[in-house]
């Protein structure tokens, strides 16, 4: 919920679009607006059939409007900083569907502070990290090779 403003101001200039659990689209001031109307794709992590078909369609209206897609592939933070097992799928899509685009891994530090007792009390003087590392290009690797790649760098620049 709190990395959506951050990478949303840090990628202003790319138009990010996120990839979002259909929960987001509901509840949150401004954010649940934004992820209804705002182009991008709320999925339903426990319908394949709902979600998959929406990823596809996704990829190729980020490919042609070029728009930096934004997806979550660890899923739900984790209480304790640790990233949780990426699952796969969605960026597979995301590479088929727009295999010209620029794969652009983040890391953010510290968002599981702010919520590690839920939304009450949230924490306090807590200062988040955004790390932006080197792009790469879909074409230049393998499917796996490119996953495996990703995880490993969004994964080195975890600080807990």
């Amino acid at each position: 919920m709190f990395d959506v403003p951050l990478i949303s101001w840090y990628l202003h200039k790319h138009k990010p679009k996120f990839i979002s659990k259909i929960e987001l689209g509901k509840g949150i001031p401004s954010i649940s607006f934004n992820l209804r109307h705002g182009e991008h794709v709320l999925i339903d992590r426990k319908n394949p059939k709902q979600a998959i078909p929406a990823l596809s369609k996704f990829g190729k209206h980020i490919a042609v409007n070029g728009y930096a897609a934004v997806i979550f592939p660890e899923g739900t933070r984790s209480k304790d900083g640790r990233p949780k097992e990426f699952a796969h799928t969605g960026l597979k899509l995301l590479f088929k569907n727009a295999p010209e685009a620029l794969l652009v891994p983040l890391t953010i530090n510290n968002s599981w502070k702010l919520v590690r007792f839920g939304n009450f009390p949230m924490g306090v003087g807590i200062q988040l990290t955004l790390e932006v590392q080197k792009p790469m290009e879909i074409k230049d690797y393998d499917t796996n090779e490119l996953l495996e790649t990703l995880e490993n760098r969004v994964i080195s620049a975890i600080k807990i």
